[in-house]
């Protein structure tokens, strides 16, 4: 009797247990996440934080990307891909989940890929020689992933690279994404300068900006620097802050309405977006 008494005791409060351990695994409130418990023994799940390709956890980009794509179907949900530099790492805010790409796709009710990797480019590698932003494209696999709307935020970190080599990066990334997903609208996010931006901040600007009109005439091009954008920074006068973060999704969020791109309509009873994030979120450094 005792011994069933303690087993009765184990299956009321298991459910307890798991009720307390699924709120570590959901670092982004309306996003979905999938996570796997492994049973036994029962371990509080650790906290899912930009779950990266190359990491060796349960899931990753490629465990959530492939649930997003076989429940794409089922939900009817457009689809955003983001790759870049540092801002689409996140770092700033300090908080993954308040990067303005994830805000984004939150305001659009969109679900996404995002991949970014902090001195990545259109040229230079970044992080890990994780980059440049081709190979990010290539790992996030837009042929089966289909995206409605892909986003490229990149240029600050090529700002050494002569222009004529960065308008050639700049059109093979432009045609590499049209052969792999043909269907969807091209964005850029370019040059965000510091606050006193430099003479080759203007030259890497004009090269992206030339480059990319020249292959894609329809591409939407949202420009940080021409524009003179404005945002709450971080110390290191060119990151953003929290705020800073929300300034530039609201304001990406407005460009792309003015060329036709808008939220879809929330559905009732669904949750928010899935949202399938491989940033790596460094601190900021002056420049």
């Amino acid at each position: 009797m005792a011994v069933a008494a303690v087993v009765v005791s184990c299956l009321v409060l298991l459910p307890v247990t798991l009720a307390a351990a699924a709120p570590a695994a959901v670092p982004r409130p309306g996003a979905t996440y999938l996570v796997t418990i492994g049973l036994p023994p029962l371990r509080p799940v650790p906290p899912v934080v930009r779950p990266a390709i190359w990491s060796g956890g349960v899931g990753g980009l490629a465990g959530c990307e492939q649930a997003l794509e076989r429940s794409a179907g089922q939900r009817g949900v457009p689809r955003l891909a983001v790759v870049g530099a540092s801002f689409t790492a996140g770092t700033g805010p300090g908080n993954p989940d308040r990067a303005w790409e994830v805000l984004l796709a939150r305001m659009l009710h969109w679900d996404a890929v995002i991949y970014g990797v902090p001195g990545a480019g259109y040229v230079h590698p970044g992080i890990g020689h994780r980059g440049p932003v081709a190979a990010e494209i290539a790992r996030i696999g837009l042929r089966d992933l289909a995206p409605g709307l892909v986003i490229v935020q990149a240029g600050h970190d090529d700002i050494a690279v002569p222009p004529q080599l960065e308008r050639q990066r700049v059109a093979q990334v432009i045609a590499l994404i049209r052969a792999e997903a043909p269907r969807a609208r091209i964005a850029l996010v370019t040059v965000f300068p510091g606050r006193k931006p430099l003479p080759g901040d203007y030259l890497i600007d004009d090269a992206i900006v030339t480059a990319a009109r020249a292959a894609d005439p329809g591409v939407i091009i949202m420009d940080p620097l021409a524009a003179d954008w404005v945002y709450p920074r971080t110390r290191d006068g060119l990151h953003p802050t929290a705020a800073g973060d929300a300034w530039i999704a609201r304001k990406v969020a407005s460009l792309l309405g003015q060329h036709g791109v808008r939220p879809a309509p929330p559905r009732a009873g669904a949750s928010g977006p899935v949202i399938c994030d491989s940033g790596i979120p460094v601190r900021p450094q002056a420049r």
